[in-house]
């Protein structure tokens, strides 16, 4: 009689579950941050794609037009912890009037062909080199993002040369003026992280 009754009364202790809750809790606090920053560092191969689709795009146009086309920011709202629509080919068409003796003309990235499929996360700038007498077409394109939501951006850049930042006058890619990647000269034909460890 007195075996059946111990069984009933097996069970945890109070101490047991409090240990149990403060270990899941530690490893939540662990666990959660590492998973939110995997989080983030997953959304920035956005900018890497479209970065690389871009220069896919000014390549092909380079090979019909023997030069660039530039953009101001796309889309036009600034950097944001939400996706945004990409200023399509209906909001920004390419000018009339550009073509391969008024490349000057060609400011949006619809004269390239480019177009994200879908929204994004990041705001893209271009700059470009027109081809004169001892200057060779260059461009660059930045993508600025505040993925976390911090008020720091993170940024990614690529440009063809490094003499686009002496030829033009200026720092480098449009975006970087209030980019991390301002005063730095960025390694040519390379998508770089301006800014390591920021989202």
């Amino acid at each position: 009689m007195r075996k059946l009754i111990n069984r009933k009364n097996k069970g945890f202790t109070l101490i047991e579950l409090m240990i149990v809750v403060a270990i899941i809790g530690i490893l939540a606090a662990i666990a959660i941050p590492n998973f939110i920053r995997y989080q983030l560092r997953s959304k920035t191969a956005e900018a890497r794609t479209n970065i690389g689709g871009i220069k896919t795009a000014q390549e092909s146009f380079r090979a019909t037009e023997d030069g660039f086309a530039s953009s101001a920011q796309n889309p036009v709202v600034g950097v944001n912890t939400v996706k945004v629509p990409w200023d399509d080919v209906t909001v920004r068409p390419c000018p009339t009037a550009c073509n391969r003796l008024n490349l000057a003309a060609c400011t949006e990235y619809a004269c390239a062909g480019f177009e994200p499929a879908g929204q994004v996360y990041y705001r893209y700038d271009s700059q470009v080199q027109l081809p004169a007498a001892g200057q060779t077409a260059e461009f660059c394109v930045s993508a600025i993002g505040d993925l976390d939501g911090d008020g720091t951006n993170g940024e990614f850049e690529y440009q063809t040369s490094y003499d686009l930042a002496v030829a033009t006058g200026v720092v480098n890619c449009a975006g970087a003026a209030s980019g991390p990647c301002g005063g730095l000269l960025v390694a040519p034909h390379e998508v770089i992280t301006c800014s390591a460890g920021l989202y």
